[in-house]
């Protein structure tokens, strides 16, 4: 599947683990938003420093409990995360809970996708201040399409490549768990599995990330990575702690 260039042909990383941080204060607001038919998202604070909700801590603490029960070859040596705080307080509850002794490295390269003018707004919103902007976006599709002093997907395909590059020559044979946002671990797919535009959006018409949810990887010996599951929540199920979905980027595109 896919033909578009891929950075996954030479992996030393034997396990893979791409993970949606939990619910945020964010998320909650923007579910608020769109119920209301607010063109705008009620949330005073910076992007980076938007925080997880209560059920989002506990969506982090079932991570790491998932961790503590499963076998050492399916528990991580390695965490990586976006350094926007739900996304890194997410890893560090799920390293605390699991009892694993790892520090959570953070990289600029996995942070949320920029929305630049877009930030607070929701598709309402959208339409209301910039109404040739939508129709710009509905032409291009969201793939290419970059929000004014913001990022398209290909933007954030870029600095994914790097990340990626890098953490194969840097963790050979390692489990690798990697924090981040929606948007970007679709991007995170397109890069690993070497896709196509139509193929990641097919994707992402189709599925979703859940906050707290689990996309897998494993490589046999000289293989490269192969999916083995997109978006898995059991673990939120066995905790009994209840799943979400509500979009990091309150405007869709």
């Amino acid at each position: 599947m896919g033909t578009a260039s891929s950075v996954n042909r030479d992996t030393s990383v034997r396990r893979l683990w791409l993970i949606r941080h939990g619910q945020s204060e964010g998320n909650v607001a923007d579910d608020a938003a769109k119920k209301s038919g607010s063109p705008t998202v009620p949330i005073d604070l910076r992007d980076p420093d938007v925080p997880l909700s209560d059920l989002g801590r506990r969506q982090a603490a079932a991570i790491g409990k998932l961790w503590k029960n499963s076998d050492p070859g399916e528990r991580p040596d390695a965490v990586f995360s976006s350094p926007y705080e739900r996304a890194l307080v997410t890893a560090r509850i799920a390293i605390e809970e699991s009892g694993l002794a790892l520090d959570v490295r953070h990289d600029e390269r996995l942070r949320e996708r920029d929305l630049g003018l877009f930030d607070g707004l929701t598709a309402l919103g959208l339409r209301e201040r910039y109404p040739d902007e939508a129709k710009r976006r509905a032409k291009l599709g969201k793939f290419y399409y970059r929000p004014p002093h913001g990022e398209s997907w290909v933007d954030v395909a870029l600095r994914v490549r790097s990340f990626i590059s890098e953490l194969w020559h840097d963790n050979p044979s390692a489990a690798v768990a990697v924090f981040s946002h929606q948007a970007v671990l679709f991007v995170l797919r397109y890069v690993i599995e070497g896709l196509t535009e139509a193929e990641i959006l097919d994707i992402d018409r189709h599925a979703r990330f859940h906050n707290g949810g689990i996309t897998s990887y494993a490589a046999d010996e000289g293989k490269p990575l192969r999916l083995i599951e997109h978006d898995a929540i059991d673990h939120l199920d066995e905790t009994e702690t209840p799943a979400t979905a509500g979009h990091d980027s309150h405007v869709d595109v």
